[in-house]
């Protein structure tokens, strides 16, 4: 069985101790060992009866029996509806309560209930028998009955329980503690953090992960990786069992290679550091596994509470995020404290696997923003690229945009949202005629690609997009960047009837001579403009000034961000020949985008 790759269940044996109902911490932490208590005891199906009931049963008991011998020797009666009763007839009902005192006490209160119950009844038997064979009294006989009947039933009910105890002790224990290691597993983990949190202490969360172990379990066998597991485990639970640390450790182990551990009673960071050392430290003694020496290293990243965070998820979360810096940088320190930064790389490094995987399996969709003139006629769409996770949630394109282009794949993502707008857009020039432009973003990476030119062409043709219906939208940088040979890829583009646009214009390298060089058709004002644009005069003038050179030197200019009627006037009045915003158009899905031009058309 691959043991190696799963957490397993069994008892936990790691610096706590089990015992019948509870666990008990180390000696020398009694606040910790309460918290363990009281968080373990809940796993239990069946609660410890509480000593007072004992105590009452007892009682009830010798009260019940002393009524007994009182009220068989006496001679009295009391009339109940005028039918004279003698007082010996009652003592049968407080023999059954007696008899159901000792019921209890076996059933409610185990060991120590059934045994106490066993001895009132062994002892009260010499006194039954007594009145039957030395008194000659008839009526004990049934008593006789009563008390072997009363000890078979409190034996059945003892080892019954018994029985249930067994079981919720094999549950409670599969509950908590990895089959493979002996060590807790995650559930009992989690279960001490929330405990520890919920107390208050200071304490620190240790990721741990076995570097390159898939290649042992894949060159060796799952058997040797079992194996290397159960001697790292052995021998850091013997670090937090003898406190060779000097500090108070729980170690368990979470999954097939990655264990946590939590570091309490320390005074410093520098006290968490010589902590994780000894840890770290003890690997460095080979394994021996079928005659074969073994050397294995891990990655510690750790987190403390409440200096980092103070919630268990995300505590476990920057631990683990801390973690996997180390494995992810390969450095030769192998133990880094979480910091707000490394948020960054992990979200990178998540975006980056989620953009692989949309490419991968095509996901990547896009949504159509509407372009329109001052009056409110259609000038055609921007195609916008969309992504979302696995479980159907958006990812904000703000987000995952400047991922793709810092990690190189934005020409990839670039290439399949244009190839799938362009070829709805063809149909739907079909079906409407209707005279709109599609516009599509282009990076620089994309557009310095060798194949891009003949990429536009086949797109083209399998879209049936008339060429002169097709906008490529570029930054401002590629005039900067590569600027021949981006003008030589430009010049074969106007040649073809597509036109070009400069997107975010004035937020980047402006420069006259350059734009003067470009064959341009549209320039586009950035939404940051905009936006300040009637809070602001000198970005209001800034926002003219930008129309009257786009205009001077015969370029069409388009507004992005437009939300509000007082943006929409301004631009009216300082001669903006198209707009894009919320106020006329948000982003649509391809069938509200097709029903927009049927009704406008």
């Amino acid at each position: 069985m691959f043991t190696n790759l799963q957490s397993g269940y069994g008892i936990i044996k790691t610096n706590i101790i089990f015992i019948p109902e509870s666990w008990e911490l180390m000696k020398k932490d009694t606040g910790n060992k309460k918290i363990l208590e009281k968080t373990i005891n809940r796993f239990s199906a069946r609660k410890k009866a509480p000593l007072s009931g004992y105590i009452i049963l007892l009682l009830f008991y010798l009260a019940g029996s002393i009524a007994v011998s009182f009220l068989a020797r006496s001679k009295a009666e009391i009339p109940i509806f005028g039918i004279p009763l003698p007082f010996y007839s009652f003592a049968g009902v407080f023999s059954v309560v007696s008899e159901i005192c000792v019921l209890f006490m076996a059933f409610y209160y185990g060991k120590k209930g059934y045994f106490t119950a066993l001895c009132l009844q062994i002892v009260q038997m010499p006194m039954v028998l007594m009145g039957v064979f030395v008194q000659h009294k008839l009526t004990s006989i049934p008593g006789i009955f009563g008390n072997l009947l009363t000890i078979i039933a409190i034996t059945s009910a003892y080892l019954n329980n018994e029985r249930v105890e067994r079981f919720q002790k094999e549950m409670r224990d599969q509950a908590v503690t990895d089959q493979l290691t002996g060590l807790p597993n995650r559930f009992a983990c989690l279960k001490l953090i929330a405990a520890l949190i919920e107390k208050g202490d200071k304490f620190a969360i240790v990721s741990i992960d076995i570097n390159d172990f898939k290649g042992i379990n894949d060159t060796m066998g799952f058997d040797t990786g079992n194996a290397i597991l159960n001697e790292i485990a052995s021998r850091w639970k013997n670090i937090a069992d003898n406190s060779i640390s000097g500090t108070l450790d729980f170690i368990s182990r979470v999954s097939g290679d990655e264990f946590v551990l939590i570091i309490r009673d320390y005074q410093r960071e520098e006290d968490i550091l010589n902590t994780i050392k000894q840890y770290e430290t003890i690997l460095h003694n080979r394994i021996t596994v079928d005659n074969t020496d073994l050397y294995v290293t891990a990655s510690f990243g750790y987190a403390e509470f409440p200096h980092d965070a103070n919630t268990k998820d995300t505590l476990v979360s920057y631990a683990d995020a801390a973690m996997h810096e180390v494995k992810r940088s390969h450095s030769s320190n192998h133990i880094i404290h979480f910091t707000p930064d490394l948020l960054k790389v992990e979200r990178t490094i998540e975006l980056e696997s989620k953009i692989r995987d949309a490419l991968e399996k095509e996901t990547l969709f896009y949504n159509l923003q509407p372009q329109f003139d001052m009056d409110h006629k259609l000038r055609g769409f921007e195609a916008l690229a969309r992504m979302k996770d696995v479980d159907g949630n958006f990812i904000s394109p703000g987000e995952f945009i400047p991922i793709a282009e810092k990690v190189g794949l934005i020409d990839k993502v670039d290439d399949m949202v244009f190839r799938k707008a362009a070829v709805f857009f063809g149909e739907l020039l079909q079906k409407t005629g209707a005279d709109i432009v599609l516009s599509v973003n282009v990076s620089v990476r994309h557009l310095m690609r060798n194949d891009f030119f003949d990429e536009i062409c086949e797109v083209l043709e399998i879209s049936g997009v008339p060429a002169d219906k097709l906008e490529i939208e570029i930054t401002e940088s590629i005039m900067i960047d590569s600027v021949d040979k981006a003008l030589q890829c430009i010049d074969q583009l106007k040649e073809m009837g597509i036109r070009i646009a400069i997107d975010d214009f004035g937020t980047g390298y402006s420069s006259l001579s350059y734009l003067n060089r470009f064959p341009v058709n549209l320039l586009k004002v950035d939404k940051s403009f905009i936006d300040k644009m009637n809070t602001s005069e000198s970005s209001r003038q800034y926002v003219a000034a930008i129309i009257s050179i786009g205009h001077i030197m015969g370029f069409d200019v388009i507004s992005e961000g437009v939300e509000d009627e007082d943006q929409l006037e301004t631009l009216r009045e300082i001669g903006c020949d198209y707009i894009q915003g919320f106020i006329w158009g948000r982003p649509l899905s391809k069938e509200d985008a097709e029903k927009l031009v049927t009704d406008m058309t």
